[in-house]
């Protein structure tokens, strides 16, 4: 997914109609690209930002069958997530989904254990029921004293005990540029940068869409037989085009997460914790931790939702309150916040609001998908193509995607046994190996080759020295990235996982990226006060009393291409 594919993805998409043309780049819109071109239909996908750059890279970073949803009687909703949950980390994307442990506190003696751990019990049953659970550990019960040794950094009077259960975890954006990238190799055209402005009509029948090259200033006309529009919390606006009211609306609803370095939080395991009005979850991410998430309703700026002040002390007010050695705002390396895309009407309390999913077909030519949850992407998808199948004049293959391991699958568990060979074949640590593998799998072969080519992309970046320049230089030529902000932010975590958040790095990168992206120095200089002036604009909306002030804040650093 380099520059050229991408200009030649766009050409060709203008050239001859599709079948299907997804309009969204999120993981909703990435696994519909894949399910559609798997079962042979000519397929493109574009994106008006960077690919993930939405909700999709700001999640809690959980594959999950949803816990809570079990106390709510949603039975069908968990045993479907567990189910995908399962195929991700066996089949799909092994080296990109990995298992996780979450201790649960009791703080209820009888009763509450009694409760929770047949909710556990059932989360484990529906799982292997699924027929793709067996790889998880069960739960267990834990005294407290046990509890105490798994997570020393919990109060002594803050738990009676607890259980332990397992769920999964990725890196969010990283997955979704990996499902772009697979769709890409089956035949996908795939063009990011590149919003509709538009859609084309012949009477009722929508028929395609006009987009814009924001990298160029190009404009393209793209027909197809039917269009997706898999836009999350933005489908109403993308509705608005076509001067149709849609079937449904779609709320925003605000979750903040905070990220902390490992060594303030002393526990071998994750922790969920209750809240008044939903879960927080202390989620073990490498050399950190991600503390999330809140829940409230969100109406402003919809690219760059902002965390203020007061939602940064509601976290570690809660987290605090069962830790033993509280957290400062001094602690916090980085914030991010999202926007989940939630169906209205269901209740006035958005953590209430279902994550049930929604596929409709308000004019012909096109569909809509809305709602659901990252875990049940693929479910999504499938629903979006069956719908769109109606509108073909052919018979079209069943859904395959439950079968298509994502690009780096294939071979990586070989692989991974192999990781001590591959150090000492590469002069790499055996760490550095391991890491790459759980970021690019088998493909991470590639970026070895990109070392023996030039070993001074063997070297950590200075500044971010979890991650290599080789990643930067790739980020670029093959994984769509167009802009300093879509490396620092999305391909890594530089931007959430340093207190500098990137910005001691930042030149580096950029000079890194130049030679691929053909930057002169003044595109380099732009790209770096571009991202300097969004760390400021973060920050400071971070000291905001509340959403207006901070989103005000926020919106003083602009896109660096505007739409």
């Amino acid at each position: 997914m380099g520059p050229a594919q991408r200009a030649e993805a766009l050409a060709a998409m203008a050239e001859r109609e599709l079948d299907v043309l997804v309009v969204g780049g999120g993981v909703v819109g990435a696994g519909t690209a894949l399910d559609a071109v798997t079962r042979g239909l000519s397929t493109g996908i574009v994106e008006a930002r960077d690919w993930a750059s939405g909700t999709s890279s700001r999640s809690s970073k959980l594959v999950h069958g949803g816990l809570r949803y079990l106390e709510m009687l949603d039975f069908a909703l968990v045993r479907e997530a567990l189910k995908e949950r399962g195929l991700l980390l066996e089949r799909i994307a092994p080296h990109l989904v990995k298992p996780v442990p979450f201790l649960y506190p009791l703080q209820h003696k009888g009763w509450e254990r009694v409760y929770a751990g047949a909710g556990v019990a059932l989360y484990d049953a529906m799982s292997v029921s699924s027929g793709h659970g067996r790889g998880l550990p069960v739960h267990r019960h834990l005294t407290r004293g046990h509890a105490l040794r798994v997570a020393p950094c919990l109060r002594k009077d803050a738990l009676v005990g607890a259980l332990q259960y397992y769920d999964a975890q990725m890196d969010d954006a990283r997955y979704v540029a990996t499902l772009v990238r697979t769709a890409a190799s089956y035949g996908a055209r795939v063009a990011s940068r590149a919003p509709v402005i538009g859609f084309l009509r012949e009477g009722e029948r929508v028929v395609g869409a006009r987009v814009k090259d924001i990298e160029t200033g190009g404009e393209y006309e793209i027909r197809a037989k039917q269009i997706v529009n898999a836009t999350g919390v933005w489908t109403d606006d993308t509705q608005a085009m076509i001067g149709e009211r849609g079937q449904f609306h779609v709320r925003a609803s605000k979750g903040i997460h905070l990220v902390v370095p490992k060594d303030r939080i002393h526990s071998t395991s994750g922790i969920i914790l209750r809240t008044e009005k939903s879960v927080l979850f202390v989620i073990p991410w490498g050399r950190h931790w991600i503390v999330g998430t809140t829940d409230t309703e969100w109406d402003l700026d919809k690219a760059h939702p902002a965390a203020s002040s007061a939602d940064i002390d509601y976290l570690l007010a809660h987290v605090n309150s069962v830790l033993a050695v509280p957290l400062t705002r001094d602690d916090v390396e980085g914030v991010f916040a999202g926007l989940r895309p939630l169906l209205a009407g269901e209740s006035d309390a958005t953590s209430k609001l279902s994550r049930e999913h929604t596929v409709a077909h308000p004019v012909p030519g096109l569909v809509v998908v809305a709602g659901g949850k990252y875990t049940t992407y693929r479910v999504m998808a499938k629903d979006a193509v069956d719908e769109a199948v109606h509108g073909l004049d052919r018979r079209v293959a069943e859904c395959v995607t439950e079968d298509v391991p994502l690009l780096g699958a294939e071979g990586y568990r070989a692989l991974w046994n192999a990781r001590a060979r591959i150090a000492e074949r590469t002069g790499l640590h055996v760490a550095r190996v391991e890491h790459l593998l759980n970021r690019y799998g088998s493909m991470t072969e590639e970026l070895l080759e990109l070392v023996t080519a030039d070993p001074g992309l063997g070297r950590p970046l200075s500044g971010a020295d979890d991650y290599l320049r080789a990643e930067v230089v790739y980020a670029a030529s093959h994984e769509g990235a167009r802009h300093l902000d879509d490396v620092l932010t999305r391909r890594t975590r530089i931007s959430i996982e340093t207190f500098d958040r990137g910005t001691r790095c930042a030149r580096e990168c950029a000079e890194l990226m130049a030679p691929v992206l053909g930057w002169d120095k003044e595109q380099i200089e732009k790209e770096v006060e571009h991202y300097e002036k969004r760390v400021e604009a973060e920050r400071e909306s971070q000291l905001q009393p509340d959403d207006l002030t901070a989103d005000a804040a926020r919106l003083g650093a602009p896109d660096i291409v505007p739409i």
